[in-house]
């Protein structure tokens, strides 16, 4: 599995990579893998500010539908509009073309109590 050193993560197996006010968030590799092929990913929060820990959206896999939390708060300002078309791109490229949402940070210093790549590893046992 991949685990991105640059990147931070949360408990509940999301991606935040930050340039200056923005934050592009995603699912982890160890989350795609968990959740299997993905049909369908369904995001209804473009221009709301989600607070830190609430739902943003979901994604739905052959066997399941699972919350997608926000990792930090901000409003939602973009989409990964290929993933309506193609949504296995998460499987093939979580950390890539693979990425879910941007939003504006409400808050940078947010970023700062989220999980490192080797906490996150730990905390998943790999």
């Amino acid at each position: 599995m991949n685990f991105p050193s640059e990147l931070k993560y949360t408990k509940d197996h999301e991606w935040v990579s930050v340039s200056g006010n923005e934050a592009t968030i995603g699912i982890t590799d160890f989350a795609q893998r968990e959740l299997g092929d993905i049909v369908y990913i369904d995001i209804n929060t473009i221009g709301s500010e989600v607070a830190k820990e609430e739902v943003f959206g979901t994604v739905e896999a052959v066997k399941t539908v699972s919350d997608l939390f926000m990792p930090v708060t901000g409003t939602v300002s973009e989409f990964n509009a290929a993933l309506n078309d193609n949504p296995e791109l998460v499987n093939a490229d979580p950390y890539g073309e693979g990425w879910m949402v941007k939003v504006t940070l409400a808050d940078a210093s947010e970023v700062d109590g989220l999980l490192s790549a080797d906490d996150y590893k730990a905390l998943i046992g790999a």
